[in-house]
């Protein structure tokens, strides 16, 4: 992610100074392409008009140059809102003046962002004759998000992988790197991005040609690569009643390991697994039409480098007594994790067992203003282990200060004085709500124990509140209640607890 700030950081840099701006214009016709191409467009009220309007450009820019129409490219979009929305069917804008104009018109629809109840939504349209797509047709879907939903999104996401839709994140917010990179398609490198609204061009060609990879259509490829596994896609060449294919794959280096698997003329995909990691396969695919003729399709596929667990560990939710871990990937080779930790300086260390499923852990019971060495170590089947470490800090424990009370000292005005709190204070904060007149706060030096409080008006009952500060967070405030008595009785003032 860092990596990536920084390229598009230097990017934007050259794009203000009008060098290497990505062209706006008409770009090169693509053909040859088949395809339903979804877009999850985040409409709820946590994105702006501003990044809506952004957002609208790119998707513009990303599909201007496909050919649409029922042979070619067709596309859709669904809002996430409240409750999921399509703006139109896929085959209702077959070219592209019309779509570019349909996409100009969409508007925001605001509400909550219910990602996970427009995922179910998509996984509907995107095979129903009704939305206008189309049967055994590459489906890309597309999210563009902030980052944020408020629903869960891993479940209804993994339904549409396994049904064959290749999906592409793009997080033009602080979205959750760990959540993104699990609910886009393998590897995330190609189908995840982190990119300010207002740098989307830079990844619009890259992205465009990840989708063509998925869509272009009358030859045999390969998605969801893994360090173990890809997924075979091909176009309808057959159905069940007039034939099968055959699909022979072999590291190319030793081809006499080939492999042969046969499924029926139905089948459009086909998933290859226990591959070894970083080899290239020389994949052949042999339609066998008992009607016609069909010439084999070959491509060649290299698997990913072996990905070890943990490659990450964060530490997040720090408080005074515990800290949240959490690492990844997690990988079906990996049977438990071990978490070790203990404090800095110090030769104490605890365990922590967790499951292989799991991706985090919170390590409770800890000292205050501490500094933590964690260690998370996973254990594989084959009885290696791999670690990783990270430093935690504790929070300082806050405390409350003691006995607030209150001074006369002319009219409208009290001195509030309190007695000092434990710990290293870096200062106290004084709020006053007045409830004639406006608020105020007061900061003061640790040294500090007392304030005076103005502009009081006479017959009014005001909350005053203390807290005092450390160094990573706020201790507790202690409150009271104080009563300015009526101007035409003795000067002076009741003070209650409260309640």
């Amino acid at each position: 992610m860092l990596a990536k700030t920084v390229l598009s950081l230097g990017l934007w840099l050259q794009f203000a100074a009008g060098q290497n701006a990505p062209e706006r214009g008409p770009q090169p016709s693509v053909s040859n392409s088949k395809g339903d191409l979804l877009f999850l467009l985040d409409s709820s009220g946590s994105v702006s008009y501003y990044e809506f309007s952004r957002v609208k450009e790119f998707m513009w820019d990303l599909v201007q140059p496909f050919t649409f129409g029922p042979k070619d490219v067709q596309t859709s979009i669904i809002h996430i809102s409240t409750t999921p929305t399509m703006e139109f069917p896929f085959d209702r804008y077959l070219s592209s003046g019309t779509l570019q104009q349909a996409i100009r018109n969409t508007q925001q629809l605001m509400g909550d962002t219910n990602t996970g109840k427009a995922l179910s939504y998509a996984k509907e349209k995107l095979f129903s004759d009704e939305a206008g797509a189309r049967p055994d047709v590459p489906k890309v879907l597309v999210w563009v998000t902030d980052g944020f939903s408020t629903d869960d999104i891993s479940e209804p996401m993994q339904l549409l992988k396994d049904m064959g839709v290749t999906v592409f994140i793009v997080s033009t917010g602080r979205g959750n790197y760990l959540e993104l990179s699990a609910a886009a398609s393998q590897p995330p490198e190609k189908h995840l991005h982190f990119v300010d609204v207002d740098d989307l061009p830079i990844i619009t060609t890259e992205l465009r040609d990840a989708i063509l990879d998925v869509i272009q259509a009358d030859r045999l490829h390969a998605v969801d690569i893994t360090s173990s596994s890809f997924r075979l896609t091909w176009p309808k060449l057959l159905s069940q009643e007039t034939g099968y294919y055959t699909l022979e794959y072999a590291p190319i280096d030793d081809l006499a390991r080939k492999r042969t698997k046969q499924v029926s003329g139905a089948h459009t995909s086909l998933l290859l697994s226990n591959l070894a990691p970083e080899t290239t396969y020389e994949v052949a695919l042999v339609p066998e039409s008992n009607v016609h003729y069909f010439p084999p399709q070959t491509t060649r596929v290299t698997t990913l480098a072996e990905e070890i667990s943990p490659a990450q560990v964060l530490i997040s939710e720090s408080a005074p007594h515990s800290f949240q871990v959490s690492w990844a990937p997690t990988l079906d080779s990996v049977i438990s994790y071990q978490i070790l930790y203990g404090p800095l300086p110090g030769n104490s260390v605890k365990l922590l067992e967790v499951d292989s499923k799991s991706n985090s852990t919170v390590v409770e019971n800890l000292a205050p203003n501490t500094t933590y060495l964690v260690t998370v170590t996973a254990v594989y089947k084959s009885g290696k282990e791999k670690s990783l470490s990270a430093k935690a800090c504790t929070q300082e424990e806050g405390s409350k200060v003691r006995h607030l009370r209150f001074e006369d000292m002319g009219p409208n005005t009290l001195k509030a004085s309190w007695d000092s709190a434990d710990g290293k204070v870096l200062g106290y904060r004084v709020r006053c709500r007045r409830q004639s007149g406006p608020s105020s706060v007061l900061s003061v030096s640790p040294q500090i124990h007392s304030v005076l409080l103005t502009d009081l008006a006479s017959g009014t009952t005001n909350k005053v509140c203390v807290k005092p500060v450390y160094k990573n967070q706020a201790g507790k405030g202690l409150c009271r209640m104080v009563h300015m008595q009526p101007a035409t009785e003795a000067q002076g003032y009741k003070h209650r607890q409260r309640a």
